[in-house]
């Protein structure tokens, strides 16, 4: 069960050997081995092995070996023996996403993250980035992104991975026949698959509101509400927030709040900024929703408004970035404060928020008091992460939550998503925590493919 760290070369010899230096044959079990079975994420190969006289963890694939598997690249790898006689380098890692025909910048908004999982990934194992058109299962290939010695993108066949990071970007590429179709392909092939998929607010909120420990943390909430039960929530709380079930970034999100002497008013963004209407009767304001939406509504949730702490008259809420780690536990890896801009229905940057480190944030509200808020906070999403984990029946590694807290110290939930934006990295203070964040998800990588055991050197 031994894994170890090792360093791959390419040889010219033609015929079907793998040369190893003495010490790594002595970690993998294999001193008097003649002949081993070599693993790379879906290839397969046998051979003989053969010691070298060279100090440190080093393997040497022979050309009669690359014409059987293909090997990604040579360089910095692990080397497994998951039983006596059996070699896996890796682990393979593949990151699925989609995007454009441009060879410089395949994957759109999303290929810089792309180059950096690549950069940073391959320092320690395979890993390659790839589209869904891209798989070949006949053959159990990837025809493959990967970066070449001049950091641009070059394309390679390689095996099918070990382990799948989906980063698809939209929920409609997501939830296709076809990419459900790929998701059961994998899932067949023992082939672990993490993030699933977007997460649904709906189903979220009622999984949470059923657990004890977590329910707590969640604002009242209900699903498809009919017209009595708005009125209702916004006349008891005198704000709420009515939101798409599956939507992202803050679009299409409403505070509705009702003044008994003034009226009702709509408050949102859009393309022209921040909008606010004031309706004379409650009627009114359900004509405006069910003209603007019409039937999508039915797919809307309805929650309860919390009065959040504020700097500057700005409401402040929290991005809370989860990682699990190699030993399959969940972590909070990134918090970025963010300020609502002036007018706006959320603290999205994009509708003229702002950014803060929590330290900042929570000193200006609560002085000496902020260090134990925020550890709060922090247990607060692990206990929200496992319950998530819980009634998920598949792979989850990732969550970002959108989290609140109110002037009394309360923590609140309004949001979890399964493939959380990175932008709270961009902010100077949090550019360790973005490097911590990558770190972690190959981390995990090692430890769903098998290769973690906690022994590696």
């Amino acid at each position: 069960m031994s894994l170890t760290f090792s360093n791959v070369h390419f040889s010219q010899q033609p015929e079907k050997v793998v040369y190893m230096s003495g010490s790594l044959m002595r970690n993998l079990g294999l001193a008097n081995r003649k002949q081993i079975k070599l693993r790379l994420g879906s290839d397969v190969v046998s051979a003989f092995v053969k010691p070298v006289g060279r100090s440190g963890g080093h393997i040497y694939l022979s050309t009669g070996i690359r014409n059987q598997i293909h090997v990604p690249r040579s360089g910095p790898v692990y080397a497994y023996s998951p039983e006596a006689g059996e070699i896996r380098l890796g682990p393979v890692v593949g990151v699925l996403s989609d995007g454009s025909a441009d060879s410089a910048s395949p994957f759109s908004s999303r290929t810089g993250y792309i180059r950096q999982l690549l950069r940073e990934g391959n320092k320690k194992m395979f890993v390659y980035a790839f589209a869904p058109r891209d798989i070949n299962w006949q053959r159990e290939t990837v025809y493959a992104y990967m970066l070449g010695s001049n950091g641009q993108f070059i394309r390679k066949t390689v095996p099918l991975p070990d382990v799948v990071y989906n980063r698809l970007p939209s929920r409609r590429t997501d939830f296709s026949p076809f990419t459900n179709q790929l998701r059961d392909r994998f899932k067949r092939r023992n082939i672990p698959f993490f993030n699933w998929a977007f997460f649904n607010k709906s189903d979220i909120y009622n999984q949470l509101e059923n657990d004890v420990q977590a329910g707590r943390y969640v604002p009242e909430t209900h699903n498809s509400p009919v017209p009595e039960r708005i009125k209702d929530m916004i006349e008891r709380h005198r704000f709420v927030y009515y939101k798409p079930s599956g939507g992202s970034l803050g679009n299409g999100i409403y505070r509705l709040t009702y003044h008994p002497k003034k009226g009702y008013f709509a408050r949102y963004s859009n393309s022209g900024g921040n909008t606010l209407l004031k309706f004379p009767t409650f009627a009114s304001l359900m004509r405006m929703l069910q003209s603007k939406h019409g039937s999508s509504l039915k797919n809307y949730v309805i929650q309860q408004g919390i009065r959040l702490i504020e700097i500057d008259g700005c409401p402040i809420d929290f991005r809370f970035h989860m990682h699990k780690d190699g030993k399959n536990r969940w972590v909070v890896v990134g918090i970025g404060a963010k300020k609502a801009g002036r007018g706006s229905v959320t603290t999205h940057i994009k509708n003229g928020g702002s950014l803060m480190t929590p330290e900042q944030a929570l000193s200006r509200v609560f002085g000496s008091k902020a260090k134990e808020v925020l550890d709060r906070a922090k247990k607060t999403a692990v206990t929200l992460a496992e319950a998530i984990e819980q009634n998920q029946s598949n792979v989850l590694a990732e969550i970002g939550f959108d989290i609140g807290i109110d002037e009394n110290e309360k923590i609140w939930m309004f949001e979890a998503n399964s493939k959380p934006g990175r932008s709270i990295f961009s902010h100077p203070s949090l550019r360790v925590e973005g490097k911590s964040s990558v770190e972690h998800i190959f981390e995990h990588c090692l430890y769903l493919s098998g290769f973690y055991r906690g022994n590696d050197s």
